[in-house]
């Protein structure tokens, strides 16, 4: 044996020493066995050499000097470039340590020299996965598992890209993959249940998550997501344990907090949940789906100013959530702040063009502008992204037929029945008998429901002659007892009946089919030049003599109604309705005048208890239905009211009716920049509330008008006097 091969033997032992010290932890000894043979020597091997560099690294990367350990691992592969493990433990350094791109460069190498080593695929794909390399991250795991196809690290690594590239159906077979060589994977079977989630695949989601909490019962993701499929199944005592549950082991988990708050929210328990949304966001500031949310309840807990800022915390946060532009715009609106929330819709459509919800929104808030051609156009947008839009469409019908395009518009007006959200969707239900569509109805017994308001139900009344004229044989109303005596006056009307009855007719099928007075108009070709007569209706004499003694207790002059409330039910009543009686005061310096309370319900009170100055002959708590109503504006000179059934009503007795309309949403019927109505050509004259105009500023018009309209009046009486 020659003296090179003892020392090569020696330097061998020295290396596999060394090696065994690392292995044991024991990393200063190894260091200092292998550092006298590092440096190039003719008496050592470079494959001796290079496995003495390779410990080096390894000793100095387990003492956590990482700068030595790159330092000896590259000059190990400068000695031997085919040193796989090197190019391995050097690749883990730098992917340990962030350096990402370097580690990329050492793993390329790898696969470059080892290219059947799942291994260094699979670690390749981790790394270009943290780069943000997804699509190349994948072709690396899929390589990985290609040649080791029991490799469950690697699928369940896929697994995990292949769902953030939405590749929903390869996610589930790969983290399917994982599962048979993990089958106590608890974080696979918990994703698993997540892509089974987003592939509507409740049930299947609801045991994988299951199955994670079987394996690690204290795992607070996987408790999370369940409380979500909870919540999805309308399960919602459960969903909101499991929420609990999982605050219980993390208290800081911000989605945690956000789902808790949507299954509070579902329970209609607003207040509550709009705490868990603000300890969402107290552990997650900038928590955009958090801000979001907590919108959404305070929206409907109609704290329309904290909504706003919520919406546009959510927005700073995240520019690009379409829904919080959206409904944005939907508080903007509400807090008639009318071309921000044109804005705002604008910048949803920004984002995504194709959003029918908000083609409809900045249509109803142009048509609240009176930029009617502009809100046309976005309804007929929406529709065209959605044909079944039944919002979309009603409002359209509604912008139609305000323009007087009347043909179009009560074709249109009849998608109310589509609506499972409308009163009108339920009648459809409820009458099994056919709804009539403009086909001959002689000799057919026509059952007419009512299903809207009192209003609509007097000034749709002309309809009932036409009907009769039609042939009917037979037409009986069922309609609320507010209306019984005074439609059972009407001309075409043979039985006034309440719903129970009606129903009961329908069900012993007395009835050969059924219609609304509100579809009449659409089967009868009404224009807005075709408009028929209003029904004159007569108060019943023995009603006007009851009421003549109270009426005539007033002092000599004119008699004026007043109404300046609606139902207080109604969607629109915070626009319609005038705040107080006080805000009428101007009409009692008119000089004549004696006043009459007409206000039912909402306003009695006031009536009851009128402010000084304002004495008011209140009848409304005694009146029963529109009979008695009808009697009492009988003996009325004049009847001032805001839009409600007592303005069809008056009109429909020949009396003059001031009508104070609202600054927005007005109703169709009263149409677009009109002061009369061709409803009530002769007895009904308008009152517009303008832009940025208070009610005062509408009232001292009705004022003005009373006073001239009055005046004239006496005037002329003067002038027969003196003949």
């Amino acid at each position: 044996m020659t003296a090179t091969q003892t020392r090569a033997s020696s330097i061998a032992d020295i290396n596999q020493q060394a090696a065994l010290l690392c292995k044991n932890g024991q990393f200063a000894d190894a260091w200092s066995l292998v550092k006298p043979i590092l440096e190039p020597h003719d008496e050592v091997a470079e494959d001796a050499r290079a496995d003495a560099l390779n410990i080096a690294g390894a000793c100095w990367y387990g003492m956590g000097n990482l700068s030595d350990a790159e330092t000896y691992w590259r000059q190990c592969l400068r000695a031997k470039p085919d040193y796989a493990e090197v190019y391995s433990s050097l690749g883990m350094l730098l992917k340990s340590h962030g350096r990402l791109s370097a580690a990329k460069a050492v793993y390329r190498q790898l696969v470059a020299l080892r290219p059947g080593q799942a291994d260094a695929h699979n670690n390749l794909g981790t790394v270009l996965y943290g780069m943000g390399y997804r699509d190349e991250a994948e072709a690396s795991y899929r390589q990985a598992v290609a040649i080791r196809p029991d490799y469950a690290e690697a699928h369940y690594n896929r697994a995990i890209v292949l769902h953030e590239l939405r590749r929903l159906h390869e996610a589930e077979v790969a983290y399917r993959e994982a599962l048979v060589g993990l089958p106590e994977h608890a974080e696979a079977h918990n994703n698993l249940g997540n892509v089974l989630m987003e592939l509507d695949r409740v049930a299947e989601a609801d045991a994988a998550y299951r199955q994670a909490l079987t394996i690690k019962p204290q795992y607070p993701e996987a408790l999370n997501n369940l409380g979500g499929v909870l919540k999805a199944t309308y399960r919602l005592p459960e969903a909101e344990l499991a929420c609990r549950l999982a605050l219980a082991i993390r208290p800081d988990y911000a989605e945690a907090h956000l789902n808790l708050g949507a299954v509070l929210a579902d329970l209609k328990r607003l207040p509550e949940a709009e705490a868990a949304y603000r300890e969402a966001i107290a552990h997650r500031p900038d928590y955009a789906e958090a801000h979001y949310n907590l919108g959404l309840a305070l929206s409907s807990l109609e704290r329309l100013p904290e909504a706003e800022m919520a919406y546009r915390e959510a927005i700073r946060c995240r520019p690009d959530i379409v829904h919080a532009h959206n409904n944005l715009g939907c508080v903007l609106r509400q807090l008639d702040r009318l071309p921000e929330a044109v804005e705002a819709f604008a910048q949803a459509l920004a984002l995504r063009p194709d959003l029918a919800e908000a083609h409809y929104n900045v249509g109803t808030a142009l048509a609240q502008l009176k930029r009617l051609p502009e809100a046309e156009a976005a309804y007929l947008r929406a529709l065209a992204l959605r044909p079944d839009y039944g919002d979309a469409r009603f409002g359209l019908a509604v912008l139609v037929l305000g323009m007087g395009r009347f043909e179009e518009g009560w074709r249109l007006y009849e998608c109310r029945y589509e609506q499972p959200g409308f009163v009108h969707h339920k009648t459809r239900a409820m009458l099994s008998c056919p709804q009539w569509q403009g086909d001959t109805l002689a000799g057919k017994s026509l059952l007419v429901w009512q299903e809207d308001g009192l209003g609509d139900m007097v000034q749709f009344s002309r309809y009932f002659a036409l009907l009769k004229a039609q042939g009917a044989g037979h037409i009986a109303f069922a309609c609320a007892p507010a209306l019984h005596r005074l439609m059972a006056t009407v001309d075409g009307v043979d039985a006034v009946l309440d719903h129970d009855t009606a129903l009961a007719g329908v069900a012993a099928s007395t009835y050969d089919c059924w219609t609304s007075l509100l579809s009449a108009p659409l089967h009868l070709r009404t224009t807005v030049d075709m408009i028929p007569r209003a029904v004159r209706l007569a108060a019943e004499p023995s009603l006007v003599e009851k009421w003549r003694p109270i009426l005539e207790t007033l002092p000599p002059g004119r008699k004026v109604g007043l109404v300046w409330k609606g139902n207080a039910k109604h969607h629109n009543d915070a626009n319609r309705s005038i705040p107080t009686l006080a805000t009428l005061a101007p009409l009692w310096s008119v000089p004549g005048l004696s006043f009459v309370s007409l206000q039912k319900g909402q306003g009695e009170d006031e009536a009851q208890n009128p402010p000084a100055g304002q004495p008011l002959l209140e009848l409304g708590s005694a009146v029963n239905d529109f009979a008695d109503s009808a009697a009492i504006i009988e003996q009325l000179d004049l009847v001032i009211c805001v839009d409600t059934s007592t303005a069809h009503l008056a009109a429909s007795l020949g009396k003059p009716c001031w009508v104070m309309l609202p600054e927005k949403d007005i109703d169709w019927r009263w149409m677009h920049e009109r002061n009369d109505s061709p409803w009530y050509p002769h007895t009904l004259r308008l009152f517009r509330r303008a832009a940025g105009e208070g009610w005062s500023v509408t009232v001292e018009r009705v004022r003005r008008a009373c006073a001239e309209r009055f005046s004239a009046e006496k005037a002329g009486e003067l002038c027969s006097t003196r003949k």
